[in-house]
């Protein structure tokens, strides 16, 4: 399970996720990297909680505050 999370994770990175935090924000960002206790750090990374949506930049996630990850859908070739 955890390789076939890996495999996910690493297929999505430098694309557009979608994450659900503790804080009941919602971040959407460029995956750039993760690391085994789910760290993510996200380029472009946006707060999208709100109608107004606010710009955060580069940002580093600590895996314990995110409760969802919404992943792009694999291209079919």
């Amino acid at each position: 399970m955890a390789d076939e999370i890996s495999t996910l994770m690493t297929n999505s990175k430098d694309k557009v996720v979608l994450l659900r935090l503790r804080n009941n924000k919602t971040i959407q960002g460029i995956l750039k990297d993760f690391d085994i206790h789910m760290n993510l750090t996200l380029e472009n990374a946006e707060d999208v909680s709100e109608d107004n949506k606010k710009q955060l930049g580069k940002v580093l996630l600590r895996g314990d505050n995110i409760l969802a990850i919404s992943l792009p859908e694999e291209e079919s070739n």
